[in-house]
C-alpha cells in the first residue's frame, strides 16, 4: 500500500481477512485467564443496520477490545433475536415465508457487521427461529411448569383485534396498537403464564446488590416490582361471596363511600349472565390499554351493581360499582372507594354524585365541600372513637390489632408484578409445548412427558380423551431472557447450558438501550434465578455491569424512516470507511448520552486517521542524523504519559471514550512539527516511535482496522489486539519545571523557566528583574500583581 494514502476499504478489507483466517476472536474457557463476557443485546433482524446498531455495537466492541489488552480472556457472541410479527407481516406483503424473510435479512445485516470490524466470536452465533434454540426453550417451559413456575390462567389483556394478538401495556400507545393503530380491546382470555410474582421479593432486594446498573435502571425497576405495604380488609355480602380489598392507607378506612370492581373480578363475570345492561356497558367500555398510565387518564366510567356490602367496622352498607379504572392486575381486582382522599375516587363520585367523607386533616380543618382529594397524611377526623385523632403509623397499628381481633382483616405486602403471560397469537414464534384437553382446559400435557411420535401429531388420545396442541406461541421476550446462557454454551448438544456456562457467567458487561431497562432486564434476572433454582446455573444475577447508551439524533430528533432522517451506515463505511463510522460514534458524546448526528463530525474524525496515518509513516520514514543536536523531549515525554494515564481512566473506569479521543488528538498536536522531519536525532525518533505505538494501542479498541495496519507497518506484529495496554511511569506524570508567561499591563513581554519548588514571591522578584520586563515597569508604580500560579503573571503598572 502508498504510504502517503490512506485507503480505508482496501486496509479494512485486508484486517478483517486476517481476523477470520487466523480465528482471532474465537475464545475458549482458559482456567489460566481472567474471563471477561461482554454482550451487547442482540438486534432483530429488520433488514438493515441503523446508526443506533452501529453506535450500540462499537461500544461493546470498544470495550471488548481493550479488556483484551489488559490480557482478559473475551468474549464476545452474536446472534439474532429473530421472531416476531414484523416477519409474518413482511411476509405476506412480499409473499415470502417468515423464515425465508428473516434468513436473508440475517446474511445482510450479518456482512454488515463484519464489515464494521467488530470482534465477535462468530461460532457461537445463534439464531432464536432456529429449532436447536428453541427446543431448549420448550424444554425449560416444561420443566418450569413440573417446578410450579408455569400456570394457565384466564387474564385481562390488551387484545388487537386487527393483529388479532396480546399486546403488553408498553405497545399500547393511546389507545391503538403500536403496530396496526387499531383500538385496543380489553378481553379476557387463557394464557400461559411464568409466575415471575414468586419472584417478586428476590428480584426487589437484589436490585441493591447491581452495584454495575445505573441508577436510573434499578429506580424503575423498583418501581415496576411496586412493593407496598398495607391492610386486606373483607366487606361482607349478604346475598353474594365476600369481597376482599388491598389498600395502601388502611387510615381512610372510615372514608369509603362505594366499593369499585373491575370489568373481570369474577362477582361481575357472574351479574353478566344475568344483566344485559351491564354486558353493554363493559363492551362498551372495554376499549383501550390495560395500563395504570392510561387508566388513570381516561374518563371514569362507571356500572351500579344490585349489590351492597356491609362496611367492616361502621356496619353500614355499601354501594358495589363496576368502574374502568379499577385494574383486576393490582391487589385483588376491587378497591375500596375514598373520594375524599384518592383523586380518582373523587373524580368519579363527582361524577355520580356519590357522597365524598373527608376523614383526614390536612392542616387545614374539615372543609364543608373539598375541591379536590386531600392525599396528605395527617390527623384521623370523623373516623369513630377508636381511630380519631390518630396519626397514620398509630392509626394502622390499630387497625391490624382490630381487625385481626374482629376477622375483618389483616396486615399485607402486595406487589404491582404481575405473572407474566407469555402467550401470542402467532405463527412465526417458538410453539408452547403443551397439549390440551379439548374439553377441559385445565387439563394439559407438557411435551417432556410425550414420545416423538406424539409428538409428531396434531392430537393423540389418553384414557378416550382427546388432546390437541397449543397453537399460541412464546412471546420473543421468552428467546431474549436465556440467550446470554445459551452463547456461553454454544457447544451442548444435550443440554440446555452445560459447564461452559459457569465460566462465562455473568455477563460482565451489558450493553443496550433504556428502553429495556423493566421488561426485558427484567425476564432476564427471573430466568437467571429461576434456572440457578433448577441448578442449571451457579450465578442469581446475569448481567454484572449495565451500560445504557443513548440515542443517535439528528436535528435534534431521534432518527426514523417515517421522519426521514435516517443516515445509512453501509454509504458511510463506503466513502470514509468503518473506522471512520467507529470513531465519530464514540467522539461525538458520552456513550450514556444522546449522539447528535453531524456531517462535519464524521468529516473531521476521518481527517483525523489521515493525521495518524500521516504521522506514524512520517515518523517510520525518519532517518537518524547524529550530526543534529539532541533537543529537549522532557515536556513530550510528559505528555505522553498524562494521555496514557488519562485514557486508560476513560477507558477502564469511566467508558468516556469521547474524552479519551479527545487526550489523543491533544497528544498528537503537542508534537512540534520540526520534531517530524525528514531527519531527526536518535533520542527523537525513539520517542516519536513510543508516541506512535502508544497511540495505536490506545485506538485499536476504536479504529481497529488503521491500528491493525500501522502496527505492522512499524514492525511490531502481526495482530495489535492481542498486544498489551501501554503503562505510564508514574515519574514522568508531571515536570520539575513550567513555564510562565509574564505581562505588563495584559501584554506580553516575556517568560520565565521555575523549578517546582520555588515561592510565590521569588518568581515575582525574578520576572521584575528580567530586563524586558524591568524596561516596561521603569518610573511607574506597580498598582496591582495578578498572579496565576503556573500560568502567568500580570504588572498593572501607571
Amino acid at each position: 500500500m502508498n504510504n502517503k494514502e490512506y485507503n480505508p476499504a482496501k486496509l479494512e478489507k485486508e484486517a478483517q481477512l486476517y481476523w477470520e483466517k487466523n480465528k482471532s476472536f474465537e475464545v475458549e474457557p482458559d482456567k489460566n485467564k481472567e474471563k471477561y463476557y461482554c454482550l451487547s443485546m442482540f438486534p432483530y433482524p429488520s433488514g438493515e443496520l441503523h446508526m443506533g446498531h452501529v453506535r450500540n455495537y462499537t461500544i461493546g466492541d470498544v470495550i471488548s477490545r481493550y479488556q483484551r489488552m489488559l490480557g482478559k480472556n473475551v468474549m464476545q457472541p452474536m446472534g439474532w433475536d429473530a421472531f416476531g410479527l414484523p416477519a409474518e407481516n413482511a411476509a405476506i406483503k412480499n409473499k415470502v415465508s417468515p423464515k425465508e424473510w428473516t434468513e436473508k435479512n440475517i446474511e445482510f445485516m450479518k456482512e454488515q457487521l463484519m464489515a464494521l470490524g467488530f470482534a465477535y466470536d462468530w461460532k457461537r452465533e445463534l439464531r432464536t427461529c432456529d429449532e436447536d434454540y428453541y427446543k431448549w426453550e420448550q424444554w425449560l417451559f416444561c420443566e418450569m411448569y413440573k417446578k410450579g413456575l408455569v400456570i394457565r390462567e384466564k387474564t385481562e389483556v390488551n387484545w388487537d383485534p386487527v393483529d388479532k394478538t396480546v399486546l403488553a401495556n408498553e405497545q399500547v400507545i393511546d389507545g391503538k396498537g403500536w403496530r396496526s393503530g387499531a383500538d385496543i380491546e380489553r378481553k379476557i382470555i387463557n394464557q400461559w403464564s411464568f409466575k415471575i410474582e414468586d419472584y417478586a421479593e428476590e428480584l426487589l432486594s437484589e436490585i441493591d446488590n447491581l452495584d454495575g446498573w445505573p441508577e436510573q435502571v434499578k429506580l424503575m425497576q423498583r418501581n415496576w416490582i411496586g412493593k407496598s405495604s398495607g391492610m386486606e380488609f373483607t366487606f361482607k355480602s349478604k346475598s353474594k361471596k365476600d369481597i376482599q380489598v388491598f389498600t395502601t392507607r388502611p387510615d381512610t378506612i372510615m372514608g369509603v363511600s362505594f366499593i369499585g370492581l373491575a370489568m373481570t373480578h369474577p362477582l361481575v363475570i357472574s351479574e353478566i349472565e344475568e344483566n344485559d345492561s351491564l354486558k353493554e356497558w363493559i363492551v362498551k367500555n372495554s376499549k383501550g390499554s390495560t395500563s395504570e398510565a392510561e387508566l388513570a387518564t381516561q374518563e371514569k366510567s362507571g356500572f351500579k351493581l344490585d349489590l351492597t356490602v356491609i362496611h367492616p367496622i361502621s356496619r353500614e352498607e355499601i354501594d358495589v360499582w363496576v368502574a374502568n379504572f379499577v385494574l383486576m392486575d393490582y391487589g385483588s381486582g376491587a378497591l375500596m372507594a375514598v373520594p375524599g382522599h384518592d383523586q380518582r375516587d373523587f373524580e368519579f363520585a363527582k361524577k355520580y354524585g356519590l357522597e365524598i367523607k373527608q376523614v383526614i386533616d390536612d392542616g387545614n380543618g374539615e372543609q364543608s365541600e373539598l375541591k379536590e382529594a386531600v392525599l396528605s397524611k395527617g390527623s384521623l377526623i370523623n373516623s369513630g372513637v377508636m381511630l380519631d385523632g390518630l396519626d397514620f403509623e398509630s392509626a394502622f397499628k390499630k387497625l391490624i390489632i382490630d381487625a385481626t381481633k374482629n376477622n375483618y382483616g389483616f396486615e399485607k405486602t402486595n406487589y404491582r408484578l404481575r405473572n407474566w403471560g407469555v402467550s401470542r397469537q402467532r405463527t412465526w414464534g417458538a410453539p408452547i409445548p403443551m397439549m390440551i384437553n379439548e374439553n377441559d382446559p385445565s387439563d394439559v400435557i407438557p411435551f417432556s412427558e410425550l414420545s416423538k411420535k406424539q409428538l409428531d401429531s396434531e392430537y393423540i388420545e389418553i384414557n378416550n380423551k382427546k388432546y390437541v396442541k397449543e397453537t399460541d406461541t412464546f412471546d420473543t421476550f421468552v428467546e431474549s431472557s436465556w440467550y446470554f446462557a445459551r452463547f456461553a454454551s454454544y457447544a451442548a448438544k444435550e443440554s440446555i447450558v452445560d459447564e461452559e456456562a459457569n465460566y462465562w457467567l455473568p455477563v460482565d458487561q451489558y450493553i443496550g438501550g433504556i428502553e429495556h431497562a423493566i421488561l426485558h432486564l427484567l425476564y432476564s434476572r427471573f430466568f437467571c434465578k429461576a434456572m440457578s433454582d433448577m441448578n442449571l446455573l451457579e450465578v442469581k444475577e446475569p448481567f454484572r455491569k449495565l451500560l445504557c447508551q443513548g440515542m443517535v439524533l439528528k436535528d435534534g430528533t431521534k432518527m426514523s424512516k417515517s421522519k426521514g432522517n435516517t443516515v445509512n451506515p453501509q454509504e458511510l463505511i463506503e466513502l470514509y470507511g468503518a473506522d471512520t463510522v467507529r470513531l465519530f460514534s464514540m467522539f461525538a458524546s458520552p456513550p450514556e448520552q444522546s449522539l447528535e448526528w453531524s456531517n462535519d463530525g464524521v468529516k473531521g474524525s476521518f481527517k483525523f486517521l489521515n493525521k495518524v496515518w500521516n504521522i506514524t509513516n512520517q515518523v517510520i520514514a525518519q532517518k537518524v542524523d547524529l550530526s543534529i543536536n539532541e533537543i529537549n523531549l522532557k515536556s513530550l515525554e510528559i505528555k505522553l504519559n498524562q494521555t496514557i494515564k488519562k485514557v486508560s481512566d476513560d477507558f477502564g473506569r469511566r467508558n468516556s471514550f469521547n474524552t479519551a479521543i479527545s487526550a489523543i488528538m491533544e497528544l498528537l498536536n503537542f508534537i512540534p512539527k520540526e520534531f517530524l522531519k525528514a531527519k531527526t536525532t536518535k533520542s527523537s525518533n525513539i520517542l516519536l516511535k513510543k508516541i506512535m505505538e502508544s497511540t495505536l494501542l490506545m485506538l485499536s479498541p476504536i479504529t481497529p482496522h488503521i491500528a491493525h495496519e500501522l502496527w505492522i507497518k512499524m514492525g511490531n506484529g502481526k495482530n495489535i489486539h492481542y498486544a498489551s495496554w501501554p503503562k505510564f511511569d508514574s515519574n514522568l506524570l508531571e515536570d520539575d519545571s513550567y513555564e510562565m508567561v509574564i505581562q505588563v499591563n495584559g501584554k506580553l513581554r516575556g517568560s520565565l523557566n521555575i523549578s517546582l519548588n520555588v515561592s510565590k514571591e521569588e518568581i515575582i522578584e525574578k520576572a521584575k528583574r528580567l530586563d524586558n520586563i524591568n524596561k516596561y515597569m521603569e518610573n511607574l508604580k506597580t498598582k496591582k500583581v495578578i498572579f496565576i500560579e503556573k500560568k502567568l503573571i500580570n504588572f498593572v503598572v501607571g
